[in-house]
């Protein structure tokens, strides 16, 4: 199977960045996008659905992405699910919080879709 075909969630508190990753990742070649408004809805998403891929925020409230990475690796089910963190912040110990916690890659804003598809490949593969 492509990974084109994975079921990817993008977690975002603001409409329009969700809309941005979206419009990013049918620019790479992804069709099977779902979207989620913070981590609490995120997590719900994840237990019900089949996602491959999750691109999540850092910064939201109620929970964020850190909590949300968190809860995925604490889930038997979710814990080898390839995640993504997405955040305004380049600082240091972000970055080691979000390792220390599990993440498979991490991406600062403002990126573009190369950047997006080299984050992505390092995670679950080369995109064809």
């Amino acid at each position: 199977m492509s990974v084109l075909n994975l079921q990817v969630l993008v977690v975002d508190d603001y409409a329009t960045m969700r809309r941005i990753i979206r419009n990013l990742l049918t620019q790479i070649g992804f069709s099977r996008i779902e979207e989620a408004t913070d981590g609490a809805d995120a997590l719900t998403k994840l237990r019900a659905g089949t996602f491959g891929l999750v691109i999540s925020d850092w910064n939201m409230e109620p929970m964020t992405g850190l909590q949300l990475l968190k809860e995925v690796r604490a889930d038997v089910r979710l814990k080898d699910m390839p995640f993504i963190m997405v955040t305004a912040e380049s600082k240091t110990e972000n970055v080691v919080a979000a390792k220390q916690a599990g993440v498979n890659n991490y991406i600062v804003k403002p990126f573009n879709a190369d950047t997006l598809k080299k984050k992505i490949e390092a995670v679950i593969g080369t995109i064809a």
